[in-house]
């Protein structure tokens, strides 16, 4: 699905992102979302590292390199889903939906998008954002930003766990139509898009793991 354009508040003519709200946004999300799960929350931080590392006795959390917010690089955390080394041969690749690499306890993670989960350290670090586009690998962002116009806009804001993009489209979406995607949120930032997008992503999660 092709997202249509449409006039919003978020950039100005200028190109100034007003965004002030995010940081206690994202704050508050976080804090209170552990204070009412806490149960749930203690559950998949210990079961989670330990059903992984049960699965194949290799490490449960994966570090990867990102583009961030101006461009600045930084270190994406998450839960593995793949074998180790899984790009030791092929390079840096874009996932697919059933990639053949992904462990039997990954599968579970991403259709629940649970192994997103330690990306809150992310956001505590200021390095990302509840909700925003997802952040590229370098490779692929030069890439993208060669093959696709306007690519580089993504970066006025910081990139989030959950996004337009990843609400609306599919993994097979187009490097393109993601971009239409993440710009139209750009144009809509305000704390109402957030919610209804946190919103929406839940929906889709749910949906898809019911399939």
């Amino acid at each position: 699905m092709t997202p249509k354009r449409k006039n919003g508040t978020g950039a100005s003519g200028s190109g100034v992102i007003h965004d002030g709200y995010k940081r206690p946004f994202d704050l508050t999300i976080i804090v209170l979302a552990h204070i009412l799960l806490l149960p749930l929350f203690v559950v998949l931080w210990i079961g989670i590292p330990l059903a992984i590392w049960l699965g194949d006795r290799g490490p449960p959390f994966y570090f990867q390199e990102r583009v961030g917010r101006g461009g600045k690089r930084f270190q994406v955390i998450k839960f593995r889903t793949m074998v180790s080394d899984a790009e030791s041969e092929t390079g840096p690749v874009w996932a697919a939906e059933r990639d053949s690499r992904t462990t039997r306890v990954g599968r579970f993670l991403r259709a629940l998008r649970l192994d997103e989960l330690p990306q809150v350290i992310n956001i505590l670090r200021g390095e990302m954002s509840v909700v925003g586009p997802r952040p590229e690998r370098p490779e692929l962002a030069e890439r993208f930003s060669r093959d696709v116009p306007g690519f580089s806009e993504r970066v006025r804001v910081r990139p989030g766990v959950a996004g337009l993009a990843q609400a609306r489209g599919t993994a097979q979406t187009r490097p393109r139509d993601k971009l239409r995607y993440d710009n139209l949120y750009i144009e809509t930032l305000g704390p109402w898009m957030d919610i209804k997008l946190l919103v929406l992503s839940v929906w889709v999660v749910l949906r898809r793991s019911l399939r």
